[in-house]
């Protein structure tokens, strides 16, 4: 069957949809892949807490650089052709990421991945847009977002099994296998649009469309509002991407001294926390019609809580869980960005907006994980094992002030949103 002559029935756009939304969660598990390992490749590499940090940046330097375009080229060429592209470019990331010899081949090797992976999000939500019904779009986006927690949830102690018994090259050559088989599912089972086509289905030129996302960037950088729902989705990310992302395990292990894999399930309970959250938070935000106080009630209690996790000694290993479970629970207020970004702005600039926001929102784990490790050197005591660095919980303590300083902006931003009751008030000057 050709490329857009399949018909819309029966169980054949949920395929479409689930296969795209598998590559969200490959790009997910890919994405905190790093926080089981950080021990091998610090020693493995020769390199301290900074460069190990920047190490698993290099992924979000792609990915948040990547977002502004992202959609002109998924418009352009299609879901089916960027994403079998985008799974083959992952695979080949970390396929050279498993071979490196040095931390430069490393860096490349993360570059690519998450140049792969920036394509995940919007591939999986465009194929929603043109095969499944309008009235399901919101809880296929939350789906996906759950998806993608399962992919970050897979990246924790299911990997930190798989690097104990076979080690990390060989798990992340069998990640690369895994992305290429995934490259030929999405090229022979995804189409881009059903036979009939959809209303947003029209193709129009490249350069219209450039032009397109630079009038939208244009608008959606000049209204404040844009800023400030940036600044807040970033925010409150940062802990998700720079601790569960990658100290945390470390820091468990050193702090309550579990092993890895203990370790990794317990902010497990974050991401967890995370996916269940983000379409609960979605769905309480439609229900009252505002967006501003879930925001808020959400940032304070991500802020008190994580607070409370790190800094309040001898805690039960269970109540750190359950507590890194309410965290992920209370930032997924996140997603409610999106919508208000969407309300502050023309409806022709959606696309741009919608891009800026999660170019700031990926930016901040790019940002906030070498900053981290920055910060660990700084305070490092020379103790090493194995010719690894390895930093006392003091200096974690000290490090992790900065995500505390983070979800205080958290708070700062949510009060400075301004409510629009889920409706558009660029024109119309609704909200207060």
């Amino acid at each position: 069957m050709s490329n857009g002559t399949v018909p819309a029935k029966g169980l054949y756009p949920w395929i479409v949809w689930s296969v795209a939304a598998v590559f969200y969660c490959y790009g997910f598990f890919q994405r905190v892949a790093p926080s089981v390992m950080v021990t091998e490749l610090m020693t493995d590499f020769a390199v301290n807490a900074a460069v190990l940090g920047n190490l698993s940046a290099f992924y979000f330097y792609a990915y948040a650089g990547l977002q502004l375009p992202v959609g002109v080229f998924v418009d352009r060429w299609g879901a089916r052709r960027m994403l079998a592209c985008a799974a083959l470019l992952c695979g080949s990331g970390s396929a050279l990421f498993a071979i490196a010899d040095s931390i430069t081949m490393a860096y490349a090797g993360r570059l690519l991945i998450g140049a792969g992976a920036a394509f995940t999000w919007v591939g999986a939500l465009k194929l929603a847009v043109e095969w499944l019904p309008p009235r399901r779009f919101a809880m296929i986006t939350g789906m996906t977002l759950m998806l993608g927690m399962a992919g970050a949830v897979g990246g924790q102690a299911p990997l930190a099994l798989a690097v104990a018994a076979v080690g990390w090259r060989a798990t992340l050559m069998m990640a690369a296998v895994f992305a290429a088989g995934l490259a030929g599912v999405i090229w022979f089972v995804v189409r881009d649009r059903p036979q009939s086509g959809s209303p947003h289905a029209e193709e129009t030129d490249m350069g219209d469309q450039a032009s397109g996302l630079l009038r939208g960037l244009k608008l959606t950088l000049a209204t404040p509002q844009s800023w400030i729902i940036a600044v807040f989705g970033a925010a409150i990310t940062a802990p998700l991407l720079s601790f569960a992302g990658l100290w945390g395990v470390p820091y468990l292990m050193q702090a309550y001294g579990i092993d890895r894999t203990a370790a990794a399930a317990t902010t497990s309970m974050m991401l967890i926390g995370w996916g269940i959250g983000a379409p609960l938070a979605g769905w309480a935000s439609d229900y009252i019609h505002r967006r501003r106080l879930p925001m808020l009630i959400g940032s304070v209690a991500a802020l008190l809580i994580f607070s409370v996790v790190i800094y309040v000694p001898d805690l039960p290993l269970l109540t750190v869980r359950i507590l890194f479970f309410a965290h992920g629970l209370a930032s997924g207020v996140m997603i409610i960005v999106f919508a208000v970004g969407r309300e502050h702005n023309r409806p022709g600039a959606a696309g741009a907006t919608l891009g800026f926001i999660n170019a700031f929102v990926m930016a901040s784990g790019a940002f906030f994980q070498p900053f981290i490790g920055w910060l660990l050197d700084a305070n490092w005591d020379g103790t090493t094992v194995a010719g690894g660095r390895v930093y006392s919980t003091a200096a974690y303590e000290t490090a992790l002030l900065a995500l505390v300083g983070c979800s205080i902006v958290t708070v700062l931003a949510a009060i400075m949103t301004r409510e629009t009751r889920c409706q558009n008030v660029s024109d119309s000057g609704v909200g207060s």
